[in-house]
C-alpha cells in the first residue's frame, strides 16, 4: 500500500461523500480537531500512568471522541451518521467537577505551562478553542450541522484547563498567576464555564 495518492495535488481532499477544497471551512474545522488530538497524544506520552491513571484513561477516551467529532464534521452526505452523542459532554462535566475539587483554589488567571504534560494540555486547550471558532463559522455557512460537536469541543477545552491544573498539582508544580490579573474566580473553586 502506498501512503501517497497524489489526488490532493490540485488543492482538493476527499471527505465522506465527495471532495472539497483543502481550505474549505469544513476541512479547516476537522483538521483543527486532528491537531487537538495530536497534542492529546503528546500529553499521554508525557504522563506517568502510575500518577495519572484517571487522566490518561480520560485522554485516551477523548482521542476516540475527537475522531468521532472529526468524522462527523467531514461528512457531506445528505444523510449523515451522528457518531458523537451528548453522553461524552455529560462525562466531561462530571470529570471537571472532580478535577477542579482536587486543584488548588484559583482566584486569578494563570499562565499556561508548568510541567511538560500540562503544557501540552494547555496547547490542546487553545487549539480546541480555535476548532470551536471554526465550527461556529461552519455552522453559519451551513445550516444542517449538528450542534453536538460544538458543545463537545466547548466542554473539552474546559476539561483541558482543569486537567492541566491537576497535572501540575500532582507533580508539585505551582501554577503561575498572571501578574496583572484581577481576582476573577470568587466564592468557588469551580472554573467559570465559557458557555
Amino acid at each position: 500500500m502506498r501512503l501517497y495518492t497524489k489526488s490532493g495535488d490540485k488543492g482538493q481532499t476527499s471527505v465522506i461523500g465527495g471532495r472539497l477544497d483543502k481550505d474549505d471551512i469544513r476541512v479547516e474545522a476537522y483538521g483543527t480537531i486532528d491537531e487537538v488530538n495530536s497534542f492529546v497524544g503528546k500529553a499521554i506520552a508525557e504522563l506517568d500512568t502510575a500518577i495519572f491513571p484517571d487522566i490518561v484513561a480520560d485522554l485516551e477516551k477523548i482521542q476516540h471522541e475527537l475522531f468521532d467529532c472529526g468524522s462527523e464534521l467531514s461528512n457531506i452526505k445528505a444523510e449523515r451518521e451522528h457518531k458523537l452523542s451528548e453522553e461524552p459532554i455529560t462525562y466531561l462535566e462530571n470529570k471537571m467537577d472532580e478535577l477542579i475539587d482536587e486543584a488548588p483554589e484559583l482566584e486569578r488567571f494563570i499562565l499556561p505551562g508548568g510541567s511538560d504534560a500540562s503544557s501540552s494540555i494547555h496547547i490542546a486547550r487553545t487549539v480546541a478553542r480555535r476548532a470551536e471558532r471554526m465550527i461556529v463559522s461552519l455552522m453559519k455557512a451551513e445550516d444542517d450541522i449538528s450542534p453536538v460537536p460544538l458543545k463537545y469541543v466547548n466542554r473539552l477545552s474546559d476539561y483541558f484547563f482543569a486537567a492541566a491544573r491537576v497535572i501540575n498539582a500532582r507533580l508539585g508544580v505551582p501554577d503561575v498567576e498572571y501578574a496583572r490579573s484581577a481576582k476573577v474566580f470568587r466564592g468557588s473553586n469551580k472554573k467559570r464555564r465559557d458557555s
